[in-house]
């Protein structure tokens, strides 16, 4: 555990300031219950908060709407959920038809020879509905796109075919205490209804109930020990239509569905991930997020550094991290890392491994972290800009950051690195590896993460 426009019902958005996934929490200032699910310290702690991967804070064109880099998850004015009730089974897709098109929720499990199975859905008092997806039609609370690693600006966020579904899933909350939250993959359309075609991978249960994966399927991991300072990765499963946990398929996917765990629940949890195949979201509590450091403490944090008076220890300039929204360039007085090392300089256009003309080559070095040798220690390798990592709800605790992700440059605390590097997220449709939560890069190195050595003043 990721991670994004448009207000229905409830007037949220994906990419604010709290976690779901990252993603990826802020002050929800509401005078509505909210779910003990926050990105934020809220007088109510009764809010939930879910953050998208890659966007350290903000997407490149800022948060709006349902499309966000966080998004908080408060009790709604009137309950909406949905529970099943009638099936229909053996159904002629004419028959299926007249259900579906009632003004009420269904799924329909198409099977062969043109035969339905048609499951109608009705109103929960007892449960809040939300959704997720790539579609911006009104029954999607949280609109996600994909995630492209490493891109920060809206000119880096290129055009991708989405591997993301419309309708990716669905979050029921419990209307009252202990405030349960359970994920569903696949979410209803704006006619209410998910259809299964003939391809999905669905079944029917020993009860004589149906149920089904998504194309792409809805991956989730709950963290050992909480998302706590003793968190240790948890293991990946897919979830069903109906919230029943299942291992991993052969591929994404696949047809033939994996086991069932019948041991664990789709319940979330502070810290699960939720992969959407091209996003991952990370879900936090209000009780985990008040462990959790603001962006105050952050800055003040930043502000501490600065106030050290770092210095390069070749050129002797006073070094320093600029404010927390990142600009598509570093300051001048920005600090630079030697990833292999960890020693901390200012930027140098000197000892490069690579014969070019120099201001090519120092353009090329910013974008690229050519390799270069370590006027202090001479080991050899990239040399990044440092960037603070400003989505809060990514940390494990309060302490200063003193490492960073390689090979992206991003700085958190330790326990904080240490944590992402150990995690494997999902990446394309069979492959798993460890990223950097703030921009989604695949980390490398040994580790990792490098420990920063910084030189303080000399007077």
């Amino acid at each position: 555990m990721v991670t994004h426009t448009h207000t229905h019902n409830t007037g949220m958005s994906v990419n604010s300031q709290q976690v779901l996934l990252p993603a990826l929490g802020t002050l929800l200032a509401s005078n509505m219950a909210s779910y003990p699910l926050v990105f934020l310290s809220l007088s109510l702690c009764l809010s939930r908060s879910v953050s998208l991967f890659r966007y350290n804070g903000s997407l490149p064109n800022g948060d709006r709407g349902r499309r966000k880099s966080r998004f908080s998850l408060s009790k709604r004015p009137k309950a909406n959920g949905v529970k099943p009730s009638t099936v229909h089974a053996a159904c002629t897709a004419q028959a299926a038809k007249a259900i579906s098109n009632k003004d009420q929720h269904s799924i329909s499990y198409t099977l062969y020879r043109g035969q339905t199975v048609v499951v109608e859905y009705t109103h929960d008092n007892n449960t809040d509905m939300f959704q997720i997806g790539r579609s911006t039609e009104s029954p999607i609370d949280f609109v996600v796109t994909d995630t492209v690693a490493g891109s920060q600006s809206n000119s880096d966020t290129q055009s991708v075919q989405s591997t993301i579904s419309r309708f990716a899933c669905r979050v029921m909350c419990q209307r009252t205490p202990p405030y349960t939250a359970r994920i569903y993959a696949a979410g209803f359309d704006s006619s209410k209804n998910i259809f299964l075609g003939e391809k999905a991978a669905k079944w029917k249960t020993c009860d004589g109930q149906m149920d089904g994966l998504t194309t792409n399927g809805v991956l989730v991991m709950h963290p050992r020990h909480g998302f706590t300072e003793d968190s240790k990765p948890g293991v990946w499963r897919e979830i069903s239509v109906c919230g029943n946990v299942f291992t991993l398929r052969e591929t994404r996917s696949a047809q033939q569905r994996g086991k069932m765990v019948e041991a664990e629940s789709q319940e979330l949890v502070d810290g699960s991930l939720i992969d959407l195949c091209g996003a991952t979201l990370l879900w936090r509590t209000a009780e985990g997020l008040s462990r959790t450091p603001t962006i105050k403490h952050l800055e003040a944090l930043r502000q501490e550094i600065n106030a050290a008076r770092p210095q390069c220890p070749v050129g002797f300039n006073t070094l320093a991290f600029p404010s927390m929204r990142r600009k598509d360039t570093p300051d001048e007085k920005q600090p630079w890392v030697y990833l292999q090392c960890g020693h901390v300089h200012g930027y140098h256009n000197w000892g490069s491994h690579r014969d070019r003309d120099r201001l090519d080559r120092d353009q090329e070095e910013r974008e690229q972290g050519w390799s270069r040798e370590c006027p202090m220690c001479r080991a050899t390798g990239p040399y990044v800009p440092l960037w603070l990592g400003c989505e809060a709800s990514f940390y494990l605790d309060t302490a200063p950051p003193t490492h960073a992700f390689s090979p992206c440059g991003h700085v958190c605390s330790e326990k904080t690195a240490v944590f992402w590097s150990q995690i494997p997220l999902p990446h394309g449709t069979h492959t798993f590896h460890a990223s950097c939560p703030f921009c989604a890069q695949q980390l490398s190195g040994e580790q990792g993460y490098v420990r920063l050595i910084f030189q303080g003043p000399l007077d």
